[in-house]
C-alpha cells in the first residue's frame, strides 16, 4: 500500500524517471505526487499509482 510519506520507485520502463526513488507527498484519486531530491535539484512529479512500487526499508548491517 502506498501512502503519503512512503518511499516509492518508478516502475514504468517508458518513463523518464524509471527506477528513480522518491517520497510520496500526496495522493489524489489514482495519482500520487512524488518528490525527487538529488544533489542540487528537487522535483515534484505526478504519477499514476500503477506506475509506482513501494520500496522496502532494510536495516544496514553494521561492523
Amino acid at each position: 500500500m502506498i501512502l503519503p510519506g512512503a518511499i516509492v520507485r518508478v516502475t514504468n520502463a517508458d518513463d523518464t524517471y524509471y527506477a528513480f526513488e522518491g517520497l510520496v507527498q500526496r495522493i489524489d484519486g489514482n495519482k500520487a505526487a512524488v518528490l525527487f531530491e538529488g544533489g542540487n535539484w528537487d522535483k515534484l512529479v505526478t504519477f499514476r499509482l500503477s506506475e509506482l512500487g513501494a520500496v522496502e526499508k532494510t536495516a544496514k548491517k553494521g561492523k
